[in-house]
């Protein structure tokens, strides 16, 4: 069976994350985590003074560019892939709050981005990935046998986060999550450069009412779907 690309896209805090590392392990793909590409670039920025306080050296970090190479590597402990910044495991470092709160910036620069895509597509050429984000079957790859638009209520989402805080222990309000919530898709869906929307050959799922187990079983039936009928596919 020859492998296919999977592009999963959607809104913040749908699970999308989740539903691909699920899927790319139990299918033998390999899972790239875009929005970790987009932290690697952060992480370099500040760790190469291109951040003044919040303010980005553009031309810096233009010139930077081409010495930031992302790539992923399996943990054998976890069964999922590290980010490595220039062959160097960064996934801790990429997760931190330092790193959270200047990301949103740096994603935005369309410098960036076009890098990004062009790395993404690079790791996408053998097939047999999947990648979740917000302009994979848009931008990344708009040619992938597969695409799910996921989606969910900014209610619904914005509890699924206050959960989680919750259970590492964190402080939440409900009320500042639902509201950065609903600022992040406005972000998402005006921006210049690959906004999110759903691709027009993209399967809808809207995992309001799901649990996660259905969400797995519904993305492995489409899969499998995809398998059985795609004339690229032996």
């Amino acid at each position: 069976m020859k492998k296919i690309t999977i592009a999963i896209d959607g809104f913040s805090s749908c699970g999308k994350s989740t539903m691909a590392k699920d899927l790319a392990r139990e299918i033998g793909y390999i899972y790239i985590d875009s929005g970790a590409m987009y932290r690697a670039v952060t992480l370099y920025s500040i760790r190469n003074g291109i951040f003044d306080g919040d303010t980005i050296d553009i031309e810096k970090l233009k010139k930077a560019m081409k010495d930031i190479k992302i790539s992923f590597r399996l943990n054998p402990q976890t069964g999922r892939p590290d980010t490595f910044l220039n062959n160097v495991n960064v996934e801790k470092e990429i997760r931190t709050m330092e790193v959270s709160s200047k990301v949103s910036p740096i994603s935005t620069l369309d410098f960036v981005r076009h890098e990004m895509v062009a790395q993404q597509q690079a790791m996408g050429k053998e097939k047999g990935i999947v990648m979740d984000g917000r302009d994979i079957g848009t931008t990344v790859f708009p040619n992938a046998e597969l695409k799910v638009f996921v989606t969910a209520s900014p209610e619904i989402r914005a509890q699924r986060r206050y959960d989680e805080l919750k259970a590492k222990g964190e402080e939440a309000c409900f009320e500042d999550i639902l509201k950065n919530v609903k600022q992040r898709d406005e972000i998402d869906q005006n921006r210049a450069v690959s906004p999110l929307r759903k691709a027009e050959d993209a399967l809808l799922l809207d995992n309001t009412n799901l649990t996660i187990e259905q969400q797995k079983e519904w993305l492995m039936q489409q899969f499998q779907s995809v398998a059985d009928n795609d004339k690229t596919i032996a």
